[in-house]
């Protein structure tokens, strides 16, 4: 199942059109792409679950993007999720190398970017987070995370690289010779990092932010805050149509694309994953989720316009693998080789 879900997720095609320049999309676009993100094995998921997954995943990015110590350090925190996926696939030689040329690409287009460029970005995803206020347990119990779903930021700890610990003034002339000093008693225990963080393709990353925070084996509950109850009542997505809907659609099938959703073979029904401890559990959790927030999966039929049937017919060719077949044995392996040449 990691496997199927890994390569899926790290396909040529589907990078390609990541990587191209493009607008931050909806919500419910990248619910979409990580529905069928989830869907790309036999795994399957109920409703409840599905939401719960991604109630998980959107709350432990906006924490690692959150509390990154400098906006650069964003590519660390994506460093450490390849670092760890590279963990589950490492007798994968085939998936690992599509894993590692990610790493590349993400080297190539980030590593030269300015501070101010990665504010930016920073600033954009925490936008994209902003109304979302869902407690975690495990943020709870951690206390990095309030009752009413916003995280702490902490005042101890190693500032920024680059940074001295706060506690001294300098006061310079007009000429901009330092010509006084004071010093004054800060709240938190700041400490000087011992070095920087490794943006290479291997090494130490320093940063804890984006490792396994599952390490430690401990039930994980998801639970809505008022807070975010009324802002997912205020702020329904789509009320007013959006000019760049067909475009984001269009932008989706390409992207849905390289995506083929595994369908077990023959008798086979796969198998189900329920993030509850109960059936009834996972049931009720459907029932009472408000109705803004069960992100409706948007369901894409590309092949009606003639460019777009070509293009995912050039996208499934490439991946495509071509195996030899035996040599036929009778006169029904040759009937059935010429109907599937047809």
């Amino acid at each position: 199942v990691m496997n199927d879900i890994i390569s899926a997720m790290f396909k040529k095609n589907f990078l390609e059109e990541l990587f191209k320049p493009q607008d931050l999309y909806s919500k419910k676009a990248l619910r979409t792409v990580y529905d069928r993100l989830a869907h790309t094995s036999i795994m399957r998921l109920n409703q409840a679950s599905m939401d719960k997954l991604y109630d998980l995943m959107t709350m432990a990015f906006k924490y690692q993007v959150l509390l990154c110590p400098r906006p650069r350090d964003i590519l660390l925190v994506t460093f450490n999720h390849l670092d760890a996926i590279k963990d589950f696939i490492s007798d994968s030689p085939a998936i690992l190398n599509q894993v590692d040329e990610t790493f590349r690409q993400l080297i190539e287009t980030y590593n030269c970017l300015s501070d101010g460029e990665f504010q930016l970005i920073r600033q954009t995803l925490l936008i994209f987070f902003q109304d979302m206020h869902i407690r975690v347990s495990i943020f709870l119990k951690d206390k990095v995370q309030n009752s009413n779903g916003r995280f702490v930021l902490p005042i101890s700890g190693p500032v920024p690289w680059g940074t001295e610990v706060p506690g001294l003034i300098r006061i310079f002339n007009h000429k901009g010779v330092e010509v006084k000093r004071a010093k004054f008693t800060t709240a938190g225990n700041y400490i000087t990092p011992q070095r920087e963080g490794s943006f290479e393709l291997y090494g130490d990353r320093v940063l804890k932010l984006g490792t396994n925070m599952y390490s430690v084996t401990r039930p994980v509950e998801t639970h809505m805050s008022g807070t975010s109850k009324n802002l997912a009542s205020q702020a329904k997505e789509n009320i007013v149509p959006n000019p760049l809907a067909k475009e984001e659609l269009n932008f989706l099938a390409r992207l849905l694309g390289g995506l083929d959703i595994q369908k077990p073979a023959g008798g086979e029904t796969g198998f189900r994953l329920n993030l509850f401890t109960t059936d009834e559990e996972e049931e009720h959790a459907a029932q009472t989720r408000p109705e803004e927030l069960s992100y409706k999966v948007i369901n894409i039929e590309a092949t009606q316009e003639p460019g777009r049937r070509a293009e995912l017919s050039r996208i499934l060719g490439e991946m495509e693998v071509a195996e030899p077949r035996p040599g036929s044995a009778g006169k029904g392996e040759d009937l059935l080789a010429l109907m599937d040449g047809l």
